[in-house]
């Protein structure tokens, strides 16, 4: 039985995921919560291997469906060996992407069929989702200028700014159907007031609200 929270932080590339990880970190820590931080794909000694197949620049002849299935392998491991557990000692797990970044990316951006993600990750989540996804919102174009000013972009990064477009719409298909889960926040503000916006979300949460 879980007893801990789940939140993921998602969004295009670009869209300052990593910052606003590092700000909520400060913050769970200041608080002295029980936490990790974690993310995807990787997570895992096997999940961190998967991690350099899935963003070598080298393997262009790499197929969507390859990609897919490599994706909920590094999820599967990453479930089985850091979230669960955690979640099972009532630990908050703080993650950068979870399965809705395999449904905008590989769904929308590949052109994989949703229901098929669907079905290959419940193999992989086996029934963990999070409690709370926060999506930062930017359009690809800023994003990708962001990416490629701070250092040599991966193979996902790479892609058209086309595909970067559909993952962004992909995104935004998957925040209307669950509103509950996903809040998404204009990523293109100050990071302080997307951090603000954050933490109470994140507060909420803690006591109950979401």
């Amino acid at each position: 039985m879980m007893k801990g929270f789940f939140v993921t932080i998602e969004g295009p590339d670009g869209s300052g995921k990593t910052t606003q990880i590092e700000l909520l970190t400060r913050y769970l820590a200041a608080k002295d919560l029980d936490y990790i931080v974690t993310r995807e794909p990787g997570g895992t000694r096997i999940g961190n291997r998967i991690r350099e197949i899935l963003l070598e620049k080298d393997y262009t002849e790499m197929t969507a469906e390859t990609e897919t299935l490599l994706y909920a392998a590094s999820r599967a491991q990453h479930v089985a060996e850091v979230i669960l557990p955690a979640l099972k000692k009532g630990k908050i797990v703080l993650c950068d992407r979870f399965i809705d970044a395999s449904m905008a990316y590989q769904g929308m951006g590949r052109g994989i069929d949703i229901e098929c993600i669907r079905k290959i990750n419940s193999i992989a989540v086996m029934g963990i989702m999070p409690h709370l996804t926060i999506l930062l919102d930017i359009p690809p174009s800023i994003g990708l200028k962001r990416k490629k000013s701070h250092k040599e972009i991966d193979r996902i990064e790479s892609e058209e700014l086309e595909f970067h477009e559909r993952v962004r719409e992909g995104y935004l298909y998957l925040a209307k159907k669950e509103p509950k889960r996903i809040k998404v926040l204009d990523g293109c503000r100050d990071k302080k007031v997307i951090y603000s916006e954050i933490v109470s979300l994140v507060e909420n949460l803690l006591k109950g609200g979401v």
